[in-house]
């Protein structure tokens, strides 16, 4: 025996829950994407996908049988002439929902649900190439790993070394660490602007 779905049913009654599912699946297959809850859009992509597979038959049982739901004769054209022939290939899957936050008046999760456009191979492909990429950052940043550690203690021992060298000199400031440190170029600026000053007040 069917039973109904647990929770609150969209609309109130089960009439009202599928003329709303009907219009947003009619309104998927007529703009590729649309923007709606997440509840909404985890309940219309049954029907949709339903609908889609219905389509791929091509015959005319199939397009009565989805003139039932989606009554928009235009709409059921698009959806057996361009959107059916574009999953020939695919088994399911197709549509995507992506999270896009909550709406700002009322908190409501967001989502937009859409017809995935890219055929079988190219996802593969897409597929592929970020888990190549993911690989290979994770085994460039190893060696890089590695060689950041000798220069940190290259630096280190500069940096003693400088610290010993005015020690042994007993020289206020050693010239070579702010050389180093890319300093001087600044520091000359700002000598050149006071001896203007210097010059403008004699």
């Amino acid at each position: 025996m069917p039973k109904p779905t647990k929770g609150p049913r969209l609309g109130g009654s089960p009439a009202h829950e599928r003329i709303i599912l009907a219009n947003l699946a009619s309104q998927l297959f007529e703009h590729g994407r649309i923007t709606t809850t997440e509840t909404k859009a985890k309940r219309v992509r049954p029907l949709a996908e339903k609908l889609i597979t219905k389509a791929k038959r091509g015959d005319l049982h199939s397009r009565r049988v989805v003139l039932r739901t989606i009554t928009d004769k235009g709409v059921v054209h698009v959806l057996f002439t361009e959107i059916a022939p574009k999953m020939a290939e695919r088994d399911g899957g197709y549509t995507r929902i992506t999270k896009i936050g909550n709406r700002q008046g009322d908190n409501a999760p967001m989502a937009v649900i859409e017809i995935v456009s890219e055929t079988v191979e190219e996802s593969r492909k897409a597929k592929a190439k970020a888990s190549g990429s993911k690989a290979a950052p994770k085994a460039a940043s190893k060696p890089a790993a590695k060689a950041a550690k000798p220069v940190k203690e290259e630096a280190a021992a500069e940096v003693v070394d400088v610290e010993a060298d005015t020690v042994a000199t007993d020289e206020p400031v050693a010239t070579e660490a702010v050389e180093a440190a890319g300093f001087v170029d600044a520091m000359a600026g700002h000598e050149s602007a006071d001896a203007d000053e210097e010059k403008d007040e004699a």
